[in-house]
C-alpha cells in the first residue's frame, strides 16, 4: 500500500508498473492531461522521410520553426523565442529577471515555485477559492498587487482547477502590473484545448504591453512530451534579446525543429482535438454533475477538478481503486489550498471516459 503522501505525476508509469505490478503499456492516463488522439497522424507519416535532417545542424535562428509558430498563434516571428520545452523557457525567464517576491496564483503547477526558489527568489500565493468555483476575483488580485511584488504568474486555463481568465481581465491585470513595474509569465500550456482559445489567449496584447511573456509547449496539445519543443511570446525586445543570449545554441534538434513545422500546420489535426475535447468536457461535466460522490468544476481546458462530496472517501482511495482497474488520475492532495478531497481527471476517448466514470462511481 502507498503512503498518502506518495504523489505520481502522469509521467511516473514505470514507477507506478514496479509498485502494483502493472504493465505500463496498460494504463489509460488520465492524469498527464495529453490528447488522446496521440501525435498527428502527418506527423507520423511525414517524419521519417526527414531522418537525414540529422546530418546538420539546426538552423541557429530556427526562422522556418519560428514561421510555422507564427503562422500557428498569430504572433510575430520576431516575438519568437523557441526552446527545449517550456519547463526551460520558465528557467531562463526566471533565471534572467531574478524575481525577487513572486506572486503565484495557485493551486497551480509546481515548477514555478521550484524556478524561483532556485533562482533565490520567495513566492507566495494568491489563492483561488472553491467557495468561487476557484475563478479569479480580479480586484481582490489588482489589490494585492500594489505589494511587495516584482512577478506575477498565471497559468492559463489553470491546472488543475481547469478555471480560466479572459483576454479584457489579463489586460486590466497588466495595467496594475505595468504602473507597479511587475513582470507578468503567463503559462498557455492548456489554452488550445479551450472552446474560444482567441478569449483567452494573451499573445495579442504583446503588441501593447512589454512586461508580459506567453509560454506554450507541444506536450499537451500535440501529445509529444517526448519532442521537448515548447516556445515563449514577447514584445519585450530586450527580454528577448537577453534570454537568447543566455539559452545555449541550439536547443532543439533537427527533428523537433521538422516535426514542428509539421505539426502546427496540420490543421485537420487541430480541429479533430479541439471538437473532441469539447464535445467530451460538455458531455463528462454534466454526468459528473448529476451524481452525489461529485462535485465537478466547470472546465475549461481538456481536464476537470473534481471535489468529493462523500465523507468516506479520499482522492487516495480513488486514486487506488482506478489503478487497480489500470486507470491512473491525479490525487489533488499535494496542490496548494486543496487537500485530499479532490481529483482532477482528463478528458480521453469516450469509451475510457465513461469506464472511468463507472468505476469513480461504484
Amino acid at each position: 500500500m502507498i503512503k498518502h503522501k506518495d504523489h505520481f505525476h502522469g509521467s511516473d508509469l514505470e514507477e507506478i508498473e514496479k509498485i502494483y505490478g502493472i504493465n505500463k503499456n496498460e494504463i489509460i492516463s488520465f492524469s498527464a492531461n495529453v490528447n488522446p488522439l496521440g501525435i498527428s497522424k502527418r506527423l507520423a507519416s511525414e517524419l521519417s522521410d526527414h531522418i537525414r535532417a540529422i546530418e546538420n545542424y539546426p538552423d541557429r535562428e530556427y526562422k522556418g520553426l519560428r514561421e510555422a509558430i507564427s503562422a500557428y498563434c498569430g504572433a510575430p516571428m520576431s516575438e519568437i523565442i523557441v526552446g527545449n520545452g517550456s519547463t526551460e523557457l520558465i528557467s531562463l525567464f526566471v533565471g534572467i529577471t531574478k524575481p525577487r517576491r513572486a506572486l503565484i496564483i495557485g493551486p497551480t503547477y509546481s515548477e514555478y515555485e521550484r524556478e524561483i526558489t532556485l533562482a533565490g527568489g520567495k513566492s507566495s500565493y494568491f489563492p483561488l477559492r472553491a467557495k468561487d468555483d476557484f475563478k479569479l476575483d480580479t480586484d481582490e488580485l489588482c489589490e494585492r498587487l500594489k505589494s511587495d511584488v516584482d512577478l506575477l504568474i498565471i497559468c492559463n486555463p489553470n491546472n488543475p482547477t481547469s478555471s480560466s481568465i479572459s483576454k479584457s481581465e489579463i489586460r486590466h491585470i497588466l495595467d496594475v502590473c505595468k504602473e507597479h513595474s511587475i513582470y507578468v509569465m503567463v503559462d498557455e500550456t492548456y489554452v488550445e484545448f479551450s472552446s474560444e482559445p482567441e478569449k483567452i489567449s494573451s499573445i495579442p496584447l504583446t503588441e501593447f504591453y512589454n512586461n508580459i511573456i506567453i509560454l506554450r509547449g507541444t506536450s499537451k496539445f500535440f501529445a509529444a512530451p517526448g519532442l521537448r519543443l515548447g516556445y515563449a511570446v514577447t514584445g519585450n525586445e530586450d527580454l528577448s534579446k537577453e534570454i537568447n543570449q543566455h539559452k545555449n545554441p541550439w536547443m532543439i534538434n533537427s527533428l523537433a525543429e521538422v516535426a514542428g513545422t509539421i505539426m502546427f500546420a496540420d490543421n485537420d489535426y487541430i480541429k479533430s482535438t479541439r471538437d473532441l475535447i469539447r464535445s467530451e468536457r460538455d458531455r463528462l461535466f454534466e454526468k459528473y454533475q448529476n451524481t452525489e460522490r461529485f462535485k465537478p468544476y466547470s472546465p475549461t481546458a481538456n481536464f476537470m477538478l473534481l471535489a468529493i462530496r462523500d465523507e468516506d472517501l479520499t482522492s487516495h482511495m480513488l486514486f487506488e481503486k482506478a489503478i487497480r482497474e489500470k486507470m491512473m488520475i491525479r490525487d489533488c492532495s499535494t496542490f496548494p489550498f486543496l487537500d485530499e478531497k479532490y481529483i482532477r481527471i482528463c478528458f480521453m476517448n469516450p469509451d475510457d471516459n465513461d469506464r472511468l466514470f463507472d468505476c469513480l462511481n461504484s
